[in-house]
């Protein structure tokens, strides 16, 4: 049952993942494009926004779809791991917490759910 455990958080965090990349890149989901994004980045100080829109957006699409299917893990567990601090020091920490006030809550749980993972494995249930 372990193993079914750690899948479904794997699953669950890396598609996330891979949704908020898309997100970033096409505009899927709801999200902005990679030129919308970009110029969102450059608003809050990020520079240069559309390099960074793309390199996060392929960070979180990668990241995510190899956390979600356990191959080269702790490499997939790294990408989300920085891109999740990238966010929490550039947009988050200043709002506190609670995700309702725009605070780390949010991409904190990501963080510790990549990194306990990286610790413990992906478990037996991988693509490869």
């Amino acid at each position: 049952m372990v193993n079914v455990g750690l899948l479904l958080i794997r699953l669950v965090v890396g598609l996330t993942l891979a949704g908020h990349g898309t997100q970033k890149l096409f505009g899927w989901f709801g999200g902005h494009g990679v030129k919308g994004t970009g110029g969102w980045m450059e608003s809050i100080g990020l520079k240069p926004g559309v390099a960074l829109a793309i390199l996060v957006g392929l960070a979180e699409l990668i990241g995510g779809l190899l956390f979600a299917i356990g191959l080269w893990f702790p490499v997939a567990a790294a990408l989300i791991v920085i891109v999740m601090l990238g966010a929490i020091f550039s947009v988050h920490i200043k709002n506190g917490y609670w995700v309702d006030k725009g605070g780390i809550e949010y991409p904190f749980i990501l963080l510790v759910l990549a990194l306990a993972l990286a610790f413990i494995g992906p478990g037996t249930y991988i693509l490869f």
